[in-house]
């Protein structure tokens, strides 16, 4: 699973996910015990379902609203991704809920004044107490430090790559005609994103 996510709040993150739902789909809000994962819970963040179809932040870690130096708790997600990467990461996460399936979103943060950085962003579907799919359990984490970091905030994030962790619903997942991206062995392209082939561990 290491050569599936680059960064290692993700991996951590997905594998105490998968620890907890044990043989199930997804676990439930009450079963996260932010004790087990205390120094994640900074790059953190609880998404929820609204009534008009937006997903808000239920909870966000001090890393991720200092990457963007906004509290983002109660705000939009789609707040999050420039232009018309708004809407396409919703429908990502619209799907994370109900098909029950996690992704790793791959994204590019930019700065009003033109410097860039790398990031990955984790989706894991939760349901809420009472058992309804409508939360999603994240991470938002730059691959890198660059000096500039939580000095300049990023403006938004582009999105340019989507990892599905479960090869067998991939196509399920993204419902899009796909094309093998021969360049490199292991990826597929959907419209401007590259998928990358992985799997469940376990």
């Amino acid at each position: 699973m290491n050569d599936i996510m680059r960064n290692k709040t993700s991996t951590q993150l997905f594998q105490y996910w998968n620890v907890i739902r044990g043989e199930r789909e997804l676990p439930r809000r009450n079963e996260i015990d932010p004790s087990a994962i205390r120094t994640l819970l900074p790059q953190l963040f609880i998404l929820e379902r609204d009534h008009f179809g937006g997903m808000k932040f239920r909870l966000a870690g001090t890393h991720v609203c200092a990457l963007f130096d906004h509290d983002f708790r109660g705000r939009q997600f789609a707040t999050l991704w420039l232009g018309s990467q708004a809407g396409k990461v919703l429908q990502i996460g619209r799907r994370v809920m109900t098909q029950h399936v996690p992704v790793v979103l791959s994204a590019t943060a930019r700065t009003e004044d033109g410097r860039e950085l790398e990031t990955e962003t984790l989706l894991l579907p939760l349901a809420s107490n009472e058992g309804h799919s409508d939360r999603i359990l994240g991470s938002l984490s730059p691959l890198s430090r660059p000096y500039w970091l939580n000095a300049t905030p990023v403006s938004g994030l582009d999105v340019t790559g989507i990892r599905v962790l479960d090869p067998d619903r991939t196509a399920a997942f993204l419902k899009e005609p796909v094309e093998r991206d021969a360049s490199q062995p292991g990826t597929r392209q959907v419209q401007h994103l590259r998928v990358f082939e992985g799997g469940r561990d376990g």
